[in-house]
């Protein structure tokens, strides 16, 4: 089990950018890493993720080209840049670990989840 506390989120005009920075209470070099996101009246999402070890990174259609995901094992922080946002990128953005991977980005497999950053994208 790991804490996972996201930051880095706000109010932003399209167009902006914004990082986000998910810190553990542990070390996440054991641990696939995944950003997930929440809209109003919507479902939680996935946005993107990062395996272990081989640092294969993964991201949704709807972010491709604009978002990046990183890691520092030495800071337990994983991190999402966010560029060229848009106002439907507005959600609350979630962190989440899980030492195992079933192949898939579903987020049923992540036992470890943070609280949560709002991000907001004005017109």
């Amino acid at each position: 089990q790991v804490q996972l506390v996201e930051s880095g989120g706000g109010l932003v005009q399209a167009g902006g950018s914004l990082r986000l920075s998910c810190t553990a209470s542990g070390r996440i070099d054991n641990y696939n890493m995944a950003w997930f996101r929440q809209a109003p009246g919507k479902e939680r999402e996935f946005v993107a993720m990062m395996i272990k070890i081989s640092n294969t990174k993964y991201y949704a259609d709807s972010v491709k080209g604009r978002f990046t995901i990183s890691r520092d094992n030495a800071k337990n922080t994983l991190y999402l840049q966010m560029n060229s946002l848009r106002p439907e990128d507005t959600a609350v953005y979630f962190c989440a670990a899980e030492s195992t991977w079933d192949g898939s980005y579903r987020q049923e497999q992540f036992h470890n989840w943070g609280q949560g950053t709002q991000v907001t994208v004005s017109s």
